[in-house]
């Protein structure tokens, strides 16, 4: 697959001919299609494919229009917490259709979509970019992206670099001071080093364990 990112809002709405290479079982079946739009435009190019979809009267072929987003909590320099939502798929929205002529052209003409993710069709004369066709996400792909969405665990961030100075606020080295030597955002985790009975010992702290120092 080809995430097109040279692709820009010139391109928005231009009138391609459709080339799908799929097979009649697969036109005829539901499938996941990842759509690149412009940066921070995710809301609006839902909103706005929702009132097309029935406006245009493609809702027996675009059957859904999804942004996954996880319960995230980020915590704030004076150690407050800010409960939010985050992208786990930044830069697209996700779309359950049955791929035709019809269908394709309602997410193409859409304002602020950039292009499917897809499988890029190499123009035959010329350096220009060549057609994207939709190539379908494969289940593991869906699973994958919403399983993150539907996670039960909130994922803690904070903005930590190596060298940075924290305090411990809870667990048994609490009160103890340290220094940033290793951040694992994935994990909400860090490594720090604390001095304990006068001697520099690593220790992987939860981000919710600890307080970043000014």
């Amino acid at each position: 697959m080809t995430f097109d990112d040279d692709y820009t809002e010139e391109n928005l709405g231009e009138d391609l001919e459709l080339d799908l290479d799929l097979d009649d079982v697969k036109r005829k079946k539901p499938h996941w299609y990842a759509v690149q739009v412009a940066s921070g435009c995710e809301k609006r190019v839902k909103t706005n494919l929702d009132q097309r979809i029935h406006t245009l009267d493609v809702a027996d072929r675009i059957l859904e229009v999804q942004i996954p987003q996880a319960q995230i909590v980020k915590i704030r320099k004076d150690g407050s917490r800010q409960h939010g939502q985050e992208k786990v798929f930044p830069g697209y929205v996700l779309v359950q259709m049955i791929m035709d002529d019809d269908a394709w052209q309602v997410i193409k003409n859409t304002p602020h979509v950039i292009n499917f993710v897809g499988a890029e069709q190499k123009r035959r004369y010329g350096r220009g970019r060549g057609h994207v066709t939709p190539v379908p996400l494969t289940r593991k792909e869906v699973d994958r992206i919403f399983k993150q969405a539907e996670g039960q665990d909130v994922v803690v961030k904070i903005n930590l670099n190596i060298g940075d100075q924290i305090k411990v606020l809870a667990g048994p080295f609490k009160d103890f001071d340290g220094e940033v030597v290793e951040v694992f955002p994935e994990r909400s985790k860090l490594k720090a080093l604390l001095s304990i009975f006068g001697r520099e010992t690593p220790v992987e702290l939860e981000f919710d364990q600890i307080e970043k120092q000014n």
